[in-house]
């Protein structure tokens, strides 16, 4: 965008909650604000405290219904955003998709109702369950809509093309990182092995991760236990949203694995950035549904070598700077860390300067940034001196 635009972002899911949809809209539109565009952000997450607004901080924007356990769901939503869309009047919107995601859906219609430039980004992967769900819903009519599509990965792009159909062209543009919130900080390092009650030169494998069955901590605790076994030396940190010691579950594996006082349960953090600086190692041992896994290029951003499962884009995004490893095999996890750990500080340093490097190079906020701005101009291009209500949107 040369001129100055009013972009708006529509997302299900934002900031308080750190998920990697809610980070990714965040950085981007922290990045367009600052470089002069009026930035807007629409959400259906509710805030815990009241949103700051200062300088040239984006406009927040949140439409929020009382529902359990906060869910960041509408029913009523879309009302609301056709009245924001008509006082805005953004010269481009930009829906930020998940996998399920009514309130970014209705956004979508809304948006191209009112004959607004629209782009879609798809940040998750769809099973074959919720691409079922889409097909009914006939998201296949999105090719017919002036709006431009694109998905974080290849591996995310693969069923949305399959739902629009071979004709309709989905962009990949991947997550983008901010080389300067996550760079190496040796500080770092003395910091958590402090707050640890480690000495300095402890080597340290982690994972940042919300609880769920698809980042699979099971097998990541069933290797730790085997390299333990083998290196009894190494510690480990576990830190997201649900790892934290009420988690009976994850407790309990840890016990059983003997690593109690090894694997270290860290709860959810506000300073990601400081604790991946801090390892030697970091890993994502996914087993399935990963898109674009944001803890991975944050780590690399911090020339932390990663190991991870050959899940989604994974293997793309590490590249030759880490290791890849099958999905559920704790012993190829252990290995692939024993390889590395034993490979010297001089490998480790090596691999950690080449994988910020490949970030530098690939996935910078500021490239990622420049390629949406590419895609709003196409769809601004296509809808310039048309922007009438398109009369087949729901």
């Amino acid at each position: 965008m040369t001129a100055k635009q009013t972009v708006m972002h529509i997302s299900d899911c934002y900031l308080p909650r750190l998920g990697g949809i809610e980070v990714q809209v965040a950085e981007l539109a922290r990045i367009q604000a600052t470089a002069g565009h009026m930035v807007h952000v629409v959400t259906a997450t509710p805030a815990h405290t009241p949103d700051l607004e200062e300088g040239d901080a984006p406009r927040l924007h949140r439409i929020v219904a009382p529902l359990p356990f906060e869910l960041p769901v509408h029913p009523r939503a879309g009302r609301a955003l056709a009245h924001l869309l008509a006082v805005v009047a953004p010269d481009v919107v930009h829906v930020h998709v998940g996998a399920v995601s009514p309130f970014a859906w209705t956004a979508v219609s809304q948006a191209v109702r009112a004959g607004l430039p629209t782009v879609v980004s798809v940040h998750s992967m769809w099973d074959p369950l919720t691409s079922g769900i889409y097909r009914v819903l006939d998201v296949a009519k999105w090719r017919t809509w002036p709006i431009v599509t694109a998905a974080v990965s290849t591996a995310a792009a693969r069923p949305l093309q399959d739902v629009l159909g071979i004709r309709a062209e989905v962009r990949v543009i991947p997550n983008g990182f901010d080389p300067v919130a996550f760079q190496p900080d040796p500080a770092a390092r003395t910091a958590l092995r402090t707050e640890l009650h480690l000495s300095t030169d402890t080597p340290l494998i982690g994972m940042v991760a919300r609880y769920d069955r698809q980042k699979d901590h099971q097998t990541f605790v069933a290797a730790a236990a085997r390299l333990h076994a083998r290196m009894p030396n190494v510690h480990f940190v576990l830190c997201g949203n649900g790892v934290d010691q009420s988690n009976a579950e994850l407790v309990g594996w840890v016990t059983a694995a003997g690593l109690s006082h090894r694997c270290h349960i860290l709860g959810e953090r506000n300073d990601v950035a400081r604790v991946t600086a801090a390892l030697d190692l970091a890993t994502l041992s996914s087993a399935y549904g990963e898109g674009f896994p944001n803890v991975l290029g944050e780590a690399m951003a911090c020339e932390v070598p990663c190991v991870a499962t050959d899940v989604g884009d994974s293997a793309h995004v590490v590249g030759d700077t880490g290791r890849i490893v099958p999905a559920r095999d704790s012993d190829a996890l252990a290995g692939a860390w024993g390889e590395l750990l034993t490979a010297g500080n001089d490998e480790l340093e090596a691999l950690g300067q080449r994988a910020r490097r490949r970030v530098l190079e690939n996935f910078s906020i500021s490239r990622v940034t420049h390629a949406y701005e590419a895609a709003y101009r196409s769809v601004v291009d296509s809808t310039v001196g048309s922007r009438q209500p398109i009369p087949d949107v729901p």
